[in-house]
């Protein structure tokens, strides 16, 4: 199939069926770059500056000064940042090429502007004012990027804990072994008050630690933005009051780390994600994806290592068309969130024609569609393949910002069958489109057990143990 974008011609080896206006990021990408060097490329640089001295570079072409399509750069260079905001992150960007875009780039990321929600965001989560400054190429700032250790501490009796929108997992787990794992059910964003999430954090780590022997160490994870176990940002405390949450919930686990008087560390559920990935292959890099509520992800580099991104891919754009589906949240459109999550599951399967009760919560419609896909629907296997064609084509755009070996899709829309006809669906799209990537990048799920709980479980060897003299 052949689809015009903003007069770029984008061919479709496989079409999402159930969602065939799907626009992939990853193709678009590929026919503006074709396009702008056929017409004798600019260079066009991307510096993002992290509140550590960090920076991330990112280099392309663009059209040149001219051309009669010239305004397709901003749409490119736009939807190139907003990724990158939410891939790596950052206070100030550095725009490196034709002034005419760092303007366009200025204006929208802006209060009032289209992009206020990021510019809040990112100002709110470095704790400076959101900048873009115009520079040329040459002149923009070289890459200076950090990695550092994280988890993979299994020695003595823990818990790892893993909250999500819908349940909370808990393990518990004695030198390496897990000895007990649950999900127990809640609903965390709509509650204004604090103390329900306390109350629930501290019942899912007792419920588990009455399983072991003693507690040494509590490690979790959660969507979010956690600096030095502080809660900058995240989902999960939506319904609190800014003056409620920074009095009581940007220090909620310290408090929870003192009341049980042991080693804590709590981190955004991506890297738990990719640390769950590397540790289960024994190899690196890995991109891990949960596709729960919403969609998380992190990323271990070559050496095994986090870098200090934010990798909250639910923001990052994957679909180009003009209409896509708008984010809730942050109100953009074509983000990663509305394909790659119960919110992207529930999507798909009622625009296809699935009709569920008008009161059946998100989660209790994706068990709908799973044992529906287990009776064999031959509509809900359509959904799943629909999802697993957008996956492929993700997975190409995802390849332009990560270095990428290994991808482990983990989360509840990936429980049963319709998992597995999701991946062989994002592997066909990857051999037909991009078979050079196909050649390189392994996607894979992790085992049932590991696609519901495998968070929680190297989430328990975040913290270290202190050594006793």
């Amino acid at each position: 199939m052949s689809s015009m974008s903003s007069s770029l011609q984008l061919d479709l080896p496989l079409i999402p069926e159930l969602d065939p206006q799907f626009v992939p990021a990853s193709l678009w990408n590929r026919a503006f770059r074709e396009l702008a060097r056929r017409q004798g490329a600019a260079p066009y640089v991307l510096a993002l500056e992290r509140s550590d001295g960090s920076i991330s570079r990112f280099e392309t072409v663009v059209l040149p000064e001219g051309s009669p399509e010239f305004a397709l750069n901003f749409r490119y260079i736009e939807r190139i940042v907003k990724f990158l905001l939410w891939q790596r992150g950052g206070w100030k960007v550095y725009a490196g090429g034709a002034p005419a875009i760092g303007e366009h780039l200025r204006s929208v990321y802006a209060p009032g502007g289209e992009r206020a929600f990021d510019f809040e965001f990112m100002s709110n989560v470095y704790e400076r004012p959101f900048t873009v400054e115009i520079t040329t190429p040459e002149r923009a700032p070289a890459s200076r990027e950090t990695s550092s250790p994280l988890g993979r501490h299994l020695d003595g009796c823990r818990v790892g804990f893993d909250l999500g929108a819908s349940d909370r997992k808990a393990s518990a787990v004695i030198d390496g072994e897990v000895v007990f794992s649950e999900e127990v059910p809640w609903d965390p964003r709509p509650q204004s008050d604090p103390q329900y999430h306390y109350d629930g954090i501290m019942d899912s780590i007792r419920r588990a630690a009455a399983h072991l022997p003693r507690l040494d160490a509590v490690g979790g994870s959660a969507a979010g933005v956690y600096i030095n176990n502080r809660v900058r940002v995240a989902s999960l405390f939506r319904g609190v009051p800014k003056d409620v949450f920074d009095a009581k919930v940007a220090d909620l686990f310290l408090r929870i780390r003192d009341e049980l008087g042991v080693p804590l560390e709590v981190v955004n559920d991506g890297e738990v994600t990719a640390l769950a990935g590397s540790m289960s292959l024994n190899d690196n890099p890995v991109l891990g994806i949960a596709m729960g509520s919403s969609l998380a992800a992190g990323y271990a580099d070559a050496h095994g290592n986090i870098t200090g991104w934010l990798n909250e891919l639910a923001f990052a754009p994957v679909d180009y068309r003009e209409d896509a589906p708008v984010d809730e949240w942050s109100g953009d459109r074509g983000c990663g969130v509305q394909y790659f999550s119960q919110v992207g599951a529930n999507r798909i399967a009622t625009q296809a024609g699935i009709a569920f009760d008008p009161a059946m919560p998100l989660p209790e419609r994706l068990v709908e569609l799973q044992r529906r896909m287990k009776e064999g629907d031959p509509l809900v296997r359509k959904v799943y393949e629909t999802i697993g064609t957008e996956l492929g084509y993700a997975v190409a755009h995802y390849a332009d910002f990560y270095e990428l070996k290994h991808i482990l899709v983990l989360g509840r829309v990936t429980t049963g069958p319709g998992g597995d006809v999701m991946i062989e669906r994002a592997r066909q799209v990857l051999a037909a489109a991009f078979p050079e990537l196909a050649a390189k990048v392994q996607i894979a799920l992790p085992d049932e057990k590991s696609r519901r709980v495998g968070q929680s479980i190297a989430a328990a060897s975040l913290p270290a143990i202190p050594k006793k003299n």
